[in-house]
This record gives structure tokens, C-alpha cells and sequence, in this order.
């Protein structure tokens, strides 16, 4: 059996095989409510033999989200809708993932079709942005106004009350966003954070707020498996790194977490030299120096790619996104190629391939 296929478990969930569908914001919910789009979306993906969906980045409060038509879940009624979706990917055979997220200073942007520029506080769609320092995202952005501990402390409440709600619909994995340039990467990195206080300075102090968080959201979500997205690196000279990467994964794996979900950028606009498995380094790294499961990011297109990432030990979950819009059949056509054998759905069975048909 390729490793691609071969079940893993990590924490209380075994996965049926090593394919991640990576949180993909759609931009299209209401006032942060799921709805079919949603259930389509990832419901295709389920059906495709994924063994993990991770929902995309899910606001934990109205000023978290990265644009109007995010999701969210920061109130009970929220929750019927997301159930109905977490059921229905439940019954394809995928566990389910939600990535609670908190966009900071990159929050209140149209939608990318619309040219994703940032909306006015004072502007249908907009609202107010928040953030470690009084520094804007682009030159042109307005400056997010600074957290006080208050402030803080409410946010933090903001996490634990989205996982309790979490907890209710079912999902099998809780990740908490500290990646891509929002809030938690604004604490992280040294560029977005200029803080005198202990949220800021040394690296101590700018990775507090993302353990608290930890520590929080665990009281509620128990020993169920808990990963954390970060950015191995701002792609910067001086800022955060690798190593620091490193560091901070250390610390989450004494504090229980499960794995890292290694992605890297988004806190500043600096050239990414993007190309196949162009993030792949910085999981082997985290995974080897850490020793901490990692999953891995960024142009992974075929399941021989994937595979050999797992063979050579660089990462223990393949995240896809990109070529799971282009193919919610992945898995099925990974089985094929990799000559390896995977359940397609009793509706779907007349057409598996035969002789080759899918290489």
C-alpha cells in the first residue's frame, strides 16, 4: 500500500489515509452562515476520498473575518447549518476539520473577485481592524487599532467559545490559525509587532497570546486532536524564521498539540520563490528538529509528489488545495495512479478505471 492510502492516526483520530483538503476561504457565506455552497464544496471533496476536510478559516467574531463573506461561528445559530455539513462529509467515511481564525489587521477586505482591497470602517462591508501594533498590512491600509489587554483577553474568550460550539457540531480536529499575516502571526513576527508589553519584545513574550490560546481552547476541547497552522517563515532577513519555527513547535508539542500545519508568508508583501514543494524544507525541518508531525503545503499537484514527500519522511499529511478545485477526485485518481486500491462510493463504482484509463 502507498503511504499516501495508509491510515494515520494523530491524537483520537485515525484518518483513513494522508490527503488533507487545506482550508480555502470561498468568500461566499452571510453574515458569517454557512450554506449549500459550503455543503457542495467541501461535500465534493468527501465524496472524492479525502481522508481529512478542513473547513476553511472560520471567524471566532464579526471584526475576525478576512472579508464579509467568510465564515464564522460566533454565535449559536450558526451551528445548525455546519452541523448539517459535518454530517454529511461524516458519512463519506472523511473526518472534519475547522480552522478558527481571526484575520487582525488583514480584516474587513472585499471579496478577491471584487479586487480584495480593504474596505472603510464606514463603508457597507467594513468595520474597524484590530492588531499588536499600530502598523497597516499595505501602504494604503488604514493603521488597526492596538489591543489592550482587555481587549486581548476578550479574544482569547472569543477561541473558547468558537471550540465549545465547535465541540457541539462534531468535528474531529480543531486548528488554530497562527499563520499567513493574521492576528496570531501579527503577534509572532517582530515586523507587525512593536509592543513594550509581554505580548511583545522578546520571542517569549510574541508567542504568548498563541499559547494562551492554546491553553484555553484545550480546557474546552479536551484531548480530540489539535493542530496549529503557522508560517515557517516571513521570507525576511531579521523577522520570523525557521528557526523560530522550530522553537515555538517545540512548545506546542509539550503543550499537546497534535501536529503542524506548515505554510509560510503572508505577513508582509515580499517576493515567495513559489515552485513545487517550495514549503516541503520547512515541515522535514519542523518534523526532524521538533519531533512533532507536520503536514505540508503549497503546489503539491500529483500523488507521486506526494508520495515521495511521505516516503522521504518530509511531512506526515499532504494539504492540497489548489489541484483539489481543479480535482475533488484526487484520492480516487491518487489510488490509480499509485496502483493502489481505495473505496469509491457505491454511486460512483461503474466508473472506476480499468486498463489504465485514468494515467
Amino acid at each position: 500500500m502507498s503511504k499516501l492510502l495508509s491510515p494515520v492516526m494523530l491524537g483520537s483520530t485515525t484518518f483513513k489515509n494522508r490527503i488533507v483538503i487545506s482550508p480555502m476561504c470561498q468568500y461566499s457565506a452571510i453574515d458569517g452562515f454557512a450554506n449549500d455552497w459550503h455543503l457542495v464544496h467541501l461535500g465534493a471533496r468527501a465524496v472524492g476520498g479525502a481522508g481529512l476536510i478542513m473547513q476553511e478559516a472560520t471567524a471566532v467574531s464579526p471584526e475576525g473575518r478576512i472579508s464579509y463573506g467568510d465564515l464564522g461561528l460566533w454565535k449559536d445559530e450558526q451551528i445548525a447549518k455546519l452541523k448539517t455539513i459535518v454530517d454529511f462529509l461524516h458519512l463519506q467515511g472523511a473526518k472534519v476539520g475547522i480552522q478558527l481564525a481571526h484575520a487582525g489587521r488583514k480584516a474587513s477586505c472585499e471579496k478577491p473577485w471584487e479586487g480584495g482591497h480593504q474596505i472603510a470602517p464606514d463603508s457597507e462591508n467594513g468595520w474597524k481592524t484590530i492588531g499588536p501594533s499600530a502598523i497597516p498590512y499595505k501602504e494604503n491600509d488604514r493603521a488597526p487599532i492596538v489591543l489592550d489587554q482587555k481587549d486581548i483577553n476578550r479574544i482569547i474568550q472569543n477561541f473558547v467559545d468558537t471550540a465549545q460550539r465547535a465541540l457541539q457540531i462534531g468535528y474531529d480536529v480543531l486548528e488554530i490559525h497562527a499563520a499567513h499575516g493574521y492576528l496570531l502571526h501579527q503577534f509572532l513576527s517582530p515586523l507587525s509587532n512593536e509592543r513594550t508589553d509581554e505580548y511583545g519584545g522578546s520571542f517569549e513574550n510574541r508567542i504568548r497570546l498563541t499559547l494562551e490560546i492554546v491553553e484555553a481552547v484545550q480546557k474546552v476541547w479536551g484531548d480530540k486532536t489539535l493542530f496549529v497552522r503557522i508560517s515557517a517563515t516571513d521570507w525576511v532577513d531579521g523577522a520570523w524564521s525557521i528557526d523560530d519555527s522550530v522553537s515555538l513547535s517545540k512548545i506546542l508539542k509539550q503543550k499537546g498539540v497534535h501536529l503542524i500545519d506548515t505554510s509560510s508568508g503572508g505577513n508582509v508583501l515580499v517576493p515567495i520563490p513559489a515552485k513545487p514543494n517550495y514549503q516541503v524544507p520547512f515541515a522535514a525541518q519542523i518534523k526532524e528538529e521538533a519531533q512533532i508531525p507536520t503536514g505540508t503545503v503549497g503546489l503539491i499537484n500529483t500523488p507521486k509528489q506526494a508520495e515521495e514527500i511521505l516516503e522521504n519522511e518530509q511531512a506526515d499529511l499532504i494539504f492540497i488545495a489548489r489541484e483539489s478545485l481543479r480535482n475533488p477526485n484526487f484520492p480516487l485518481y491518487a489510488a490509480t495512479i499509485l496502483e493502489d486500491q481505495i473505496d469509491w462510493p457505491s454511486q460512483y463504482q461503474r466508473a472506476i478505471p480499468t486498463h489504465g484509463e485514468w494515467k
